[in-house]
């Protein structure tokens, strides 16, 4: 199972490095490929995008895109070749997900802190047509910092909202600086409890680890997973440094970084 997960996180990196040479965010990409590869390889029940019992999933750091591209060719209900088309003009695979261009997009995304309040709605509308699929949210530690996440937050544990399971992609970049320096990490666990949420911290590169949390059983809370990453993992020169989170991969480096990506299965 996790074995499977490791070979499509190591493909959705090698993809977003092909891609990442138009456009900025390839080190946030890179951190939360293995989040993408757990949730859609072993553990959300997706036959097709247009299945009305899928689970879902809302990407809302939308800056990541090209991640969730990668995984829906994987998935096979995006046509590989068109990861090429990627921010090119007049193509579907934009800087931000867009639910009208792409099938397997659920929600448009890309204003930071949106993501989970439109999950909440889409779980209560879950619950109210007596639904049993899941909702799942990515987003960014900086959008931790948004207002509208914690208004989301409290509502969703008014409601016991379990069918909603939000995963923090911490890793600890945002836009100008460390998120640690804004709003510590380890801030966020005690918090959500307190909100009422059931939390679980994790190292968010651990396919087994992520398996293990994100498959467990409702327990009538609405579910954190706070997932520990590296931003730019997988290659070394990108690891843990902001830079990435603007620059594009120069053309003479991608075929290095993908042979370092091969290397390190």
């Amino acid at each position: 199972m996790s074995s499977h997960s490791n070979s499509m996180a190591t493909e959705i990196r090698k993809a977003v490095v092909k891609m990442q040479r138009r456009g900025t965010n390839v080190g946030s990409a890179m951190s939360v490929a293995d989040i993408l590869a757990v949730l859609y390889f072993d553990v959300m029940h997706i036959p097709s995008p247009a299945d009305p019992a899928r689970d879902r999933l809302v990407l809302s750091k939308g800056h990541a895109a090209s991640a969730l591209y990668a995984v829906l060719a994987l998935k096979g209900f995006l046509e590989p070749a068109l990861l090429e088309s990627f921010l090119q003009d007049g193509s579907d695979l934009t800087g931000h997900p867009c639910a009208a261009n792409v099938a397997g997009v659920d929600v448009s995304t890309g204003s930071l802190g949106h993501g989970l309040p439109i999950a909440v709605g889409m779980a209560l509308a879950a619950r109210h047509d007596g639904l049993a699929h899941r909702i799942f949210v990515v987003q960014g530690c900086g959008e931790m910092q948004e207002g509208s996440v914690w208004e989301g937050a409290m509502f969703a544990s008014r409601l016991g909202l379990d069918n909603l399971t939000l995963i923090v992609d911490a890793n600890n970049l945002q836009g100008y600086g460390r998120a640690q320096d804004i709003q510590p990490i380890e801030t966020f666990a005690p918090k959500l409890r307190a909100f009422g949420w059931d939390v679980l911290e994790v190292d968010g590169h651990d396919h087994a680890a992520l398996c293990e949390v994100l498959k467990r059983t409702p327990n009538g809370k609405p579910v954190a997973v706070v997932a520990r990453t590296t931003k730019g993992k997988g290659v070394a020169e990108m690891e843990d440094v902001l830079g990435w989170h603007y620059f594009s991969v120069p053309p003479e480096k991608v075929q290095p970084f993908l042979d370092e990506l091969d290397e390190g299965r």
